[in-house]
């Protein structure tokens, strides 16, 4: 796995930048920002930017991680095929996770798009932005953020979307202009039917067209391979719809 560095407010980043084709000096392409899930940069958020890029995109997923953990850090030494391994994974690398602040995320999204804006392999129009689990939080923020930049936002089995506070991600949607697609897991805590409903409500006050459904019987993590809840159908819905939603915003 080949890494790029990115200069950010607060260090240096590890970044997978991804293009359609091997030939560097090829492109331009719309851009698209893929935020990585609790997981990390690691081989199957590369396969899942592969297969973006193949459609036409360059793509780029930053370690959000970077303050505390490089990409080696957080890589899983193995799937987390159990919830035994789950729950090791997470002891170790949910503190970094949980002590991400949302201005931090704002300032990183400034980095990440700096280096989108600022390469020559990306195209000046639109951008996309796709997210799993923490990167759904993410996408809503930078919707939010660069509302003349990032035209299409997909997210799948996001967590902590909405909640009580007053930074809350949803609330980042009344500034928003970009169309979505929100897949969301059965049966999150994380993402509860009334969560859902008060997205949809938010989309609806910011006049937003979005698909916002939770998937039957797919549960958080669905779009992981190299994890236990691994959901190949509903996966595969997720990119259809990414597909499609790329195509009718960036092209």
């Amino acid at each position: 796995m080949e890494l790029t560095s990115i200069t950010t407010s607060d260090g240096t980043a590890e970044a997978l930048f991804v293009l359609p084709v091997a030939d560097p000096s090829a492109g331009p392409w719309p851009g698209v920002l893929l935020g990585m899930d609790a997981l990390g940069v690691r081989p199957r958020l590369e396969e899942m930017a592969r297969e973006i890029a193949s459609w036409g995109y360059a793509v780029l997923v930053p370690n959000a991680l970077y303050r505390t953990l490089s990409v080696a850090e957080v890589m899983p030494a193995e799937p987390l095929l159990s919830d035994e391994a789950r729950s090791a994974f997470f002891a170790r690398v949910g503190p970094s996770l949980q002590g991400l602040t949302a201005e931090q995320v704002e300032a990183d999204l400034d980095a990440w798009i700096g280096f989108l804006r600022a390469s020559d392999r990306v195209a000046a129009g639109p951008l996309g932005f796709v997210g799993f689990c923490f990167g759904v939080r993410v996408g809503l923020r930078a919707a939010g953020r660069y509302p003349d930049d990032v035209a299409a936002v997909a997210g799948f089995h996001g967590g902590q979307v909405v909640t009580d506070a007053p930074d809350s991600p949803h609330r980042s949607l009344a500034t928003a202009k970009a169309r979505f697609v929100l897949l969301h897991a059965d049966n999150d805590a994380g993402m509860t039917p009334p969560n859902v409903e008060t997205l949809e409500a938010a989309f609806e006050a910011a006049g937003l067209t979005a698909v916002n459904e939770i998937v039957p019987g797919a549960r958080h993590g669905y779009t992981m391979a190299d994890a236990a809840v691994y959901h190949p159908e509903a996966t595969a819905r997720a990119f259809r719809e990414t597909r499609a939603l790329l195509a009718d915003t960036l092209a």
